[in-house]
């Protein structure tokens, strides 16, 4: 091993900067509903090009009003991709929504528009109001939500302009994506709302938080209103106008979100310096392939996620990095595989085959911003002793 000490799969990016912004919060009387939240809204709006912005306790909570705000009711269709964490999914079902999944492109591994397109165009016909319905079921295809998975933006255009043709809102899921560019511009200014997340392995943390985004007034309304228990905007205390959530972001967290938007910059640098030296390192290793990065995107490096060739034994290599002291994860399984999801809609293997096929080869291997060089030869080092090791090559 290089050390004694474990290189882990991810850690923080913290300084003095950070401890003092919390310590300072804790002089004050205000832990929640204070000054720190709205001045971290504000940094957060300005970055994001004046959309609003709404701190809120976590990224799947700024989803589940994301949800609401677009008016997704029970039994609603909401497009999604299975290829991604399980809150972008488990937020349609907080609502009684059905997710309608799609197979992904197996190079971004995002959502594929063109097999979107095709059942739009062969699956549904329209109602009164010009909303698609599924034929089928007979149900409204209510809304969008796309990931962009890893911090690679989604190919926004073709959505775009269904989203125009049969009216369905899109919410942009960039809970791994803050800092990326589609085509020049930033993930999280296309869909009518935005979310992002700042768990503590993301681009920045505020340990537990995330953030939501619109550019329309009435919806930045409703979901402050449902982030603070359905209150009224008239300032009576205990005046609720809707059913609410406690969803706030507290003052402590949006301290530390301070602190780091002001390091973002030099945090995507960071992590895009990393990523290249790995994907350099990697040209050599045989049975690996590196993450792919479209001409028109700019990647936010969340996490730095491998494919393997399929005749390699995933397990036994991610067993032999254990071994070395390295910790690795299957990013992501899918999410119409997990049993919940098998149970409650019957998903079998065979469902999304690209997804099925990419997650059974994906590896995420250890990325976060003070990731030494040293570390990161290291790893590769070890990523191709353990494949030969297999036999494989």
């Amino acid at each position: 091993m290089l050390d004694k000490t474990r290189v882990p799969l991810s850690r923080p990016y913290l300084g003095k900067e950070e401890i003092e912004a919390v310590a300072e919060v804790l002089r004050t009387p205000f832990l929640s509903l204070g000054p720190r939240f709205r001045e971290f809204e504000a940094m957060f709006s300005e970055y994001m090009g004046g959309r609003q912005a709404i701190a809120v306790s976590s990224g799947t909570a700024g989803l589940h009003l994301a949800v609401r705000a677009v008016g997704v009711r029970e039994g609603d269709l909401v497009i999604t991709t299975p290829f991604s964490f399980i809150s972008s999914s488990n937020v349609i079902l907080y609502e009684r929504g059905v997710p309608l999944f799609f197979d992904i492109d197996d190079k971004t591994l995002n959502l594929d528009p063109g097999r979107v397109w095709d059942y739009l165009r062969k699956k549904t016909r329209r109602d009164k109001e010009g909303k698609p319905i599924d034929i089928e079921r007979g149900k409204r295809v209510a809304a969008m939500i796309l990931v962009h998975i890893f911090g690679h933006p989604v190919d926004m255009d073709p959505f775009l302009e269904m989203s125009r043709e049969y009216d369905i809102p899109i919410v942009e899921d960039a809970c791994e994506a803050l800092g990326a560019l589609y085509k020049g511009k930033k993930a999280g200014t296309f869909g009518e709302i935005s979310v992002f997340a700042f768990y503590p392995n993301k681009q920045i943390t505020t340990g537990e938080g995330g953030m939501v985004t619109t550019r329309e007034d009435r919806q930045a309304e409703l979901i402050r209103s449902m982030r603070n228990q359905g209150r009224g905007d008239n300032g009576k205390w205990l005046n609720h106008v809707r059913l609410g959530y406690n969803y706030r972001m507290d003052e402590l967290s949006a301290a530390l979100g301070i602190a780091q938007m002001k390091k973002l910059d030099a945090i995507l640098k960071k992590r895009d310096e990393i990523a290249k030296l790995y994907t350099e390192l990697l040209s050599e290793v045989e049975g690996v392939e590196a993450p792919f990065v479209a001409p028109w995107a700019r990647m936010s490096w969340f996490v730095y996620v491998v494919k393997l060739k399929e005749r390699i034994d995933r397990e036994m290599i991610m067993k032999r990095l254990e071994e070395a002291g390295i910790d690795s994860r299957p990013y992501f399984p899918p999410i119409h595989l997990q049993p919940f999801y098998r149970e409650l809609f019957g998903f079998r293997e065979g469902d999304f085959p690209v997804t099925e096929s990419v997650s059974r080869r994906t590896v995420a291997l250890p990325f976060y911003t003070g990731l030494e060089p040293e570390k990161i030869q290291y790893v590769v080092e070890e990523l191709e002793k353990a494949i030969k090791k297999e036999g494989s090559f």
